[in-house]
């Protein structure tokens, strides 16, 4: 928590995000002696980072398992960290500075510093209580729960309050806000993330935020490394994956102009690049088709290659057909894509023809070339099918 408290909203920063919810979840997983007693405490951490990512149905449901704990009592020696919390509204932000005031004047004033040592933390249970009514009004229910409800809440909360046996001065304030709900509005509401839902509010850590943190920092250190091929080797560079990422979280016209750029640069410099080789790990970015064709490939070859080789070419092809497809374009702008496949075909009959011999050239570079070649014609012929396919159903409707 004190890493990711002061994180921005980079990449890196949210991988970090991520991997501290896998650990509280890792934590939470302890059955040992004291499991019990960091039960609310992770809880409420994990509704903290939930919040910050825009996961709000999820962050209710971890305070909700504060709420409704028996382990109270065991989690009474744990406090929340004021300094180890990641922004979640000015108010708070407020009450803090508050508390860090009120520390300094009984010091100073009033010399009271061997007890004005905790002053930044809140109780656990009790901060719960108030994420919970927080987290509510801000995802827009409000016009959904009616004031009983909320005053049933709030009175919840006051009851736990008024039977805690050690308050801080900032369990009072932050009460005294809830109490006011009008000024809960106040802070600006984290951008809501599309993908939850309802039914994902559970006690199991999904991975597949993290999975698509990693996939887009190792996109981003590739567009480094291709701004620095550019600048020290000029055009001879290797394939733009830029575009793939695009394709994969269905940003199909930023793909679609992407796509378009690298076709018309390897055209430029008269497909001078290098040939890509299809690893498991670049699977994870293309559809169903596409690594559907790369694992017959591989079945088929198995006995003599490793990875299936192809062009940037006919890759780049690949995805601006498809993203004009799932972009219902125009029937004249596919007839300009299949122009472009006649010529990456003829690009790719050219190498296939430098030898006889695939065996003989299989270690060489020449034969690297071949194996590419080999692969874009089963891409080529594939897309070209489906993009007649599709230009028939055009014309039939």
């Amino acid at each position: 928590m004190k890493v990711v408290a002061n994180s921005s909203r980079s990449t890196v920063q949210l991988i970090q995000v991520e991997l501290a919810k896998a650990y509280l979840f890792r934590t939470l997983s302890c059955k040992d002696s004291g499991s019990h007693s960091i039960y609310c405490l992770a809880n409420v951490y994990l509704a903290v980072l939930y919040y910050t990512t825009g996961q709000f149905q999820t962050a209710i449901y971890h305070c909700t398992l504060v709420m409704r704990s028996q382990y109270h009592s065991q989690c009474s020696s744990h406090v929340v960290q004021g300094e180890r919390l990641p922004s979640i509204g000015q108010q708070v932000d407020n009450i803090l500075g508050l508390a860090v005031l009120y520390k300094y004047i009984r010091v100073v004033v009033f010399n009271e510093e061997q007890e004005m040592h905790r002053v930044s933390v809140f109780t656990t249970e009790l901060f719960a209580h108030y994420m919970h009514i927080r987290f509510q009004l801000m995802t827009n229910c409000y016009h959904q729960l009616l004031q009983t409800s909320l005053a049933g809440a709030c009175h919840q909360y006051l009851k736990f309050l008024c039977n805690s046996h050690a308050l801080f001065v900032t369990d009072v304030m932050l009460f005294r806000l809830a109490h006011n709900t009008k000024y809960l509005s106040n802070d600006p509401i984290p951008k809501a993330d599309r993908g939850e839902s309802m039914s994902q509010t559970n006690c199991k850590l999904d991975t597949s935020k993290l999975v698509e943190l990693l996939q887009q920092s190792a996109v981003e250190h590739v567009r480094i490394c291709h701004e620095l091929e550019l600048r020290y080797f000029g055009s001879f560079v290797t394939p733009d994956l830029e575009a793939l990422c695009a394709y994969k979280y269905g940003q199909y016209e930023r793909c679609l102009q992407l796509s378009i750029r690298d076709v018309r640069s390897l055209i430029i410099n008269k497909y001078n690049c290098l040939c890509i080789s299809i690893v498991p790990e670049l699977t994870q970015l293309m559809d169903g088709d596409l690594t559907s064709l790369i694992g017959l490939a591989a079945l088929v070859n198995s006995s003599r290659v490793q990875v299936v080789i192809m062009h940037p070419l006919s890759l780049s092809l690949y995805l601006i057909s498809q993203c004009q497809i799932k972009l219902r374009r125009s029937v004249t702008s596919l007839y300009r894509t299949l122009d472009h496949f006649q010529l990456a075909r003829f690009h790719a009959q050219m190498l296939r023809f430098l030898s006889d011999d695939l065996d003989l050239a299989r270690e060489s570079v020449l034969g690297h070339w071949i194996r590419c070649a080999v692969f874009d014609q089963v891409i080529l012929k594939f897309v070209e099918q489906k993009i007649l396919r599709y230009m028939s159903e055009i014309h039939t409707a």
